[in-house]
């Protein structure tokens, strides 16, 4: 590679650096959580195969409604980093408040969801011969959602505040409060679920009581800090004095809101239903999932991290005009996304044959999970790449094109051919689960080509306020 192909796509030190002030506090925070919620799988897994599932299936369900709420940050986030590369505080003002707004919605839709119809959902995934093992899932998924449905309204209202503050480009403190927040939640779920320092061992119940206790934490931290920094931040000012909000702005923000939001819980449920397809073949698949998809989001973090960084960097130089600079940052953001998740393929392909050991299950299910971590390593640059081009799309603010590309997809492809695998042939596990994740190598094609067409390079801030 000559030095200027390398500028084109490495780009330089200086815009590296950038990268990397932005990324790498986001990585680190992800990092830490992903690998405390190993932790936290890995205790609730000490417990036994009937614990660890029914807790799988529960945070499963909850994926939905948590992919909603990004959903919703994200289309005013959208808004939040081109007025804030614009300078408009009162732009950001008034999509803070918009968030707010949404996610109070959300969570009451979801905690009613979950208290009303919370078995009926558990035993979607429920397949199997032996009733008795049934019947066990589904007693400690109860006992799981019981406590943790009230843990989603810390989680939604800190997301209002910590996606604000990437969105300014202030990504320090949030990876601050998540720290603070998984060494709670280490501690706690070691004194809670086994019974520590004189308190009842608690089990399940004691894992989702963690859980709330660190979203709090962090929620306090986060609102706290922001709140105590209105000199630096002059948004902040007047914040929550009122939920006003310029009705031109709202009717903008609500429709490049609801396909995200729509979007977000289409992959979500299009998830979901993966996972209830791939538990028609027995508990056995639904644990190797869960163990293979726990330490695969802890190797994630990095192409999360750079799509976040997307979002930001791609979104504040549209907002203040630099769209040719936009496109050429955008490919090499692109390309560090890529190179980064492939040296995390690497990594996670060589703890796959040891990782299932740790936990207290069966030798089958330890076989499928090594299998399955061994597929999603291969596959993670292809997901970085799509997760990149998702948030490129994003950043420009055309979200039916966004929801096209990501949520369509799923629903139109994944889902179908993850009905017909399961319900259609006698496939065993493996062989349906390498089918539907290698699916993502189309999907890195098509978002390829919607990124060169340049379909994202749009300024939508521009005399709205």
């Amino acid at each position: 590679m000559n030095r200027l192909t390398a500028r084109k796509y490495l780009g330089s030190r200086a815009f590296l650096r950038q990268f990397l002030l932005i990324a790498m506090p986001i990585a680190i925070q992800n990092g830490i959580t992903n690998f405390v919620s190993m932790l936290d799988n890995l205790m609730v897994g000490q417990l036994g195969t009937h614990q660890m599932n029914g807790v799988s299936i529960v945070n499963q369900i909850n994926f939905i409604p948590y992919l909603a709420l990004f959903g919703a940050m994200a289309g005013a986030g959208i808004f939040t980093a081109q007025f804030y590369g614009s300078g408009d505080s009162e732009g950001v003002k008034y999509t803070f408040r918009f968030k707010l707004c949404v996610s109070a919605l959300l969570l009451t839709g979801t905690v009613l969801t979950l208290l009303f119809y919370g078995r009926n959902l558990i035993d979607l995934f429920l397949h199997s011969e032996n009733a008795g093992d049934v019947e066990l899932t589904m007693q400690y998924g109860l006992d799981y959602l019981s406590v943790a449905v009230w843990s989603i309204v810390p989680f939604g209202i800190c997301q209002v505040y910590v996606s604000t503050l990437r969105e300014v480009g202030q990504t320090v403190v949030p990876m601050k409060a998540g720290l603070v927040a998984v060494v709670v939640n280490v501690v706690m779920n070691w004194v809670l679920i086994f019974g520590r320092l004189g308190l009842p061992a608690m089990g399940v119940k004691g894992a989702a009581l963690a859980t709330i206790l660190a979203r709090l934490t962090e929620l306090a931290i986060v609102a706290g800090w922001l709140h105590g920094h209105s000199r630096q931040y002059a948004f902040v000012r007047g914040l929550l004095r009122s939920l006003y909000i310029p009705g031109r702005l709202l009717g903008r923000v609500i429709s490049k809101s609801i396909p995200l939001i729509v979007n977000e819980t289409s992959w979500a449920f299009g998830m979901t239903f993966l996972s209830q397809s791939y538990s028609t073949r027995g508990l056995d698949a639904v644990a190797g999932v869960n163990i293979s998809s726990t330490l695969s989001n802890v190797f994630s973090v990095f192409f999360i991290a750079a799509g976040d960084a997307i979002a930001i960097m791609i979104g504040q130089l549209l907002g203040a005009g630099k769209k040719e600079e936009a496109r050429s940052s955008d490919r090499i953001l692109c390309t560090y996304s890529v190179i980064g998740s492939t040296g995390m393929g690497l990594i996670m392909a060589a703890c796959a044959p040891f990782f299932p050991l740790l936990y207290n299950t069966t030798r089958e299910v330890r076989h499928l999970a090594t299998v399955m971590l061994l597929v999603t390593a291969f596959m993670l640059p292809f997901v970085a790449y799509t997760n990149a081009a998702y948030f490129t799309l994003r950043s420009g603010g055309n979200t039916f094109v966004t929801f096209l590309f990501d949520g369509a997809f799923m629903l139109c492809l994944v889902v179908p051919l993850s009905f017909l695998l399961t319900r259609f042939t006698d496939l065993p596990i493996l062989p349906v689960y390498m089918l539907c994740q290698t699916s993502e190598i189309i999907k890195a094609v098509v978002g390829f080509v919607m990124v060169r067409k340049g379909v994202w390079v749009n300024n939508i801030v521009e005399n709205l306020t």
